[in-house]
């Protein structure tokens, strides 16, 4: 058994909330890495829609999430698209609406609140209706809780959670943190990957170091 088709868009039988988001989006602006699946009552299919705000293609910049990713119903992630310039007196955009407001616009006091790719790692469990600001990395193992709002990077195998989000702990000691982070198990083949679940699951680095 090597487990699931990671291609499969929906794939858990007779519940189409859950699925595999690889397949379903195709935004060339959003990479995201095998198995990882959204949960959602109304479906995943309009993932990159409902989730991803703000993420226009002439902007530049990239949504990352890797492997392994467990995402819940009503995450979204802020883009670069959702700023505004700071530099002035005033946020409000007027250059947007024209009919003259465009005149003396310097792109550039915009284009200095661009803040880059936001990324998520790999093995990442992001709860109910989290907030991912534009930017952050979201280091590999870590959880975001339910309703946080992660406004800076967040380190691996952090618990991440409030309002703004800060590390409540650690899931682990910070030897056991860098033995899984050099083992980095979620780029095994598949089929090792199922031949050690019991070590993954049952949180064996002795085992989980004799493998790789």
């Amino acid at each position: 058994m090597t487990g699931p088709n990671p291609d499969l868009k929906h794939p858990i039988p007779m519940h189409s909330r859950v699925g595999f988001l690889k397949s379903l989006v195709t935004a060339p602006n959003i990479e995201i890495g095998e198995f990882t699946y959204y949960d959602d009552p109304d479906g995943p299919d309009r993932f990159a829609e409902k989730c991803v705000l703000h993420h226009y293609p002439f902007i530049g910049d990239r949504l990352v999430i890797g492997k392994f990713c467990a995402i819940a119903e009503g995450a979204r992630f802020i883009m670069n698209g959702a700023n505004h310039a700071m530099s002035g007196f005033s946020t409000y955009p007027f250059n947007i609406f024209g009919h003259g407001w465009e005149k003396g616009f310097d792109v550039k006091t915009w284009e200095a609140e661009n803040r880059g790719d936001t990324v998520v790692g790999n093995d990442v469990w992001i709860g109910m209706e989290a907030v991912v600001l534009p930017g952050v990395t979201i280091g590999h193992g870590a959880v975001i809780a339910a309703k946080c709002v992660v406004s800076h990077d967040v380190p691996p195998y952090a618990i991440f959670a409030g309002n703004p989000g800060k590390t409540v702990k650690l899931r682990f000691d910070r030897l056991t943190i860098k033995r899984l982070l050099d083992i980095a198990w979620w780029n095994w083949p598949v089929d090792k990957i199922t031949r050690n679940l019991d070590a993954i699951r049952g949180a064996d680095i002795v085992r989980l170091e004799a493998a790789a």
